[in-house]
């Protein structure tokens, strides 16, 4: 039997039609035409579910996305940011590249997401010890289940803080009517190979203005200012997508409805399978319309003492069978990395990172496949 992988990229077969043009036509270079034909295609599908403007921006990764939007925010050395703990480290390195200190909140239980309730009191304490309000607030849409963004921004507004919202796993994810990572000031995505889609590598910076978005490409491509020659007054960056690349975004934009129709659909096959199996959960958000992810990753969570085995012996029985997954993120206030950066916990995030596991779920697979990780997962004794 062949490998199943955790998320594979899966090409929709339109992507080579836009490389090509970018070879014959010899746009092998940061900017083309597929940068804008993908900018575009990206903002009239995200402006499908969403009550503002939205214009996007393609750039070379999630994590450069992050760290343009610090930058459009004025972050810098001395200031802080409250990031969610509970996320991949690229989350909050942009902080970090800023000489900002992160401040790390826990997660709440239902989606594993920012505690609203938390995220107040890490505020209201950031004022009282240091005076000054934190610069933004980065919470995460993790595996691709919303943030309970309404409670967030509502903070956010009460104290004057911008919102920088990592939907890096969220693509096509809706909260309360609306697409992820168009409810804060800015929002991200992340095209890396096992996205959601993919550009085989990079990211995209949504922006509600055009003003907001031509100065995100303007830092995006070096800073340079107006003039015949190279003229700099501000440090840019090389954050721009290739044309390359952004062909096979168009490409994936073409299919992008599918493959997230596909990943809810495992993870319904998923619950179906594994329902009633002691000790094993596949987790959802509580029952509501508000509430619709995208489930880039199915996890599970695993209750050693009805089990009796944990969820990293779990992984290892899986991998025997040739089937890859992975263990939940390391909290991120737990990483030696950042162990001096100041942390506002419940214990919830710790407690997940023991008992979960992350399925394999990209849109390559096949109901077969997904049979397949379930009956391995009811032979583990």
């Amino acid at each position: 039997m062949s490998k199943i992988w955790l998320s594979l990229a899966h090409m929709g077969g339109s992507e080579q039609e836009f490389v090509r043009e970018a070879f014959e036509t010899n746009w092998v270079v940061p900017l083309g035409p597929n940068v804008d034909g993908f900018e575009h295609d990206l903002s009239q599908w995200l402006s499908t579910h969403c009550d503002q403007e939205v214009h996007a921006v393609a750039l070379s990764s999630g994590t450069a996305a992050i760290h343009l939007a610090l930058i459009m925010l004025g972050v810098s050395k001395g200031d802080e940011v409250i990031c969610q703990s509970f996320t991949f480290a690229a989350s909050a390195n942009p902080i970090c590249y800023q000489g900002a200190t992160p401040i790390f909140v826990d997660s709440e239980p239902d989606t594993w997401n920012m505690d609203p309730i938390l995220l107040e009191q890490a505020i209201c304490d950031r004022m009282k010890q240091t005076g000054l309000k934190p610069k933004a607030i980065l919470p995460v849409h993790l595996y691709g289940t919303p943030a309970r963004m309404n409670e967030i921004c509502d903070i956010a507004s009460r104290y004057g803080i911008p919102v920088v919202e990592d939907a890096a796993e969220a693509m096509g994810a809706v909260y309360d009517g609306r697409y992820c990572g168009t409810f804060g000031q800015y929002g991200i995505f992340s095209f890396n190979g096992n996205k959601m889609i993919t550009t085989s590598g990079g990211g995209a910076l949504l922006c509600h203005t055009e003003e907001e978005a031509q100065r995100v490409k303007f830092y995006a491509t070096q800073a340079r200012e107006p003039f015949p020659w190279y003229q700099h007054e501000q440090i840019g960056y090389n954050y721009r997508l290739s044309n390359v690349s952004a062909g096979i975004g168009r490409g994936q934009m073409r299919v992008v409805d599918n493959h997230i129709a596909h990943r809810r659909a495992i993870h319904r096959l998923y619950t179906e399978l594994l329902a009633g199996l002691p000790g094993i959960t596949v987790v959802e958000p509580k029952k509501s319309t508000i509430f619709l992810p995208n489930y880039w990753l199915t996890t599970i969570k695993v209750d050693s003492n009805e089990t009796s085995f944990s969820a990293l012996q779990l992984m290892q029985h899986l991998a025997k069978a040739d089937i890859e997954t992975r263990p939940l993120w390391k909290p991120l206030h737990l990483q030696p990395v950042f162990s001096s950066s100041p942390t506002y916990v419940n214990g919830v995030s710790e407690a997940l990172f023991n008992c979960g596991l992350c399925l394999p779920s990209g849109s390559m697979m096949t109901c077969e496949d997904v049979m397949r990780v379930a009956d391995t997962i009811r032979s583990m004794r």
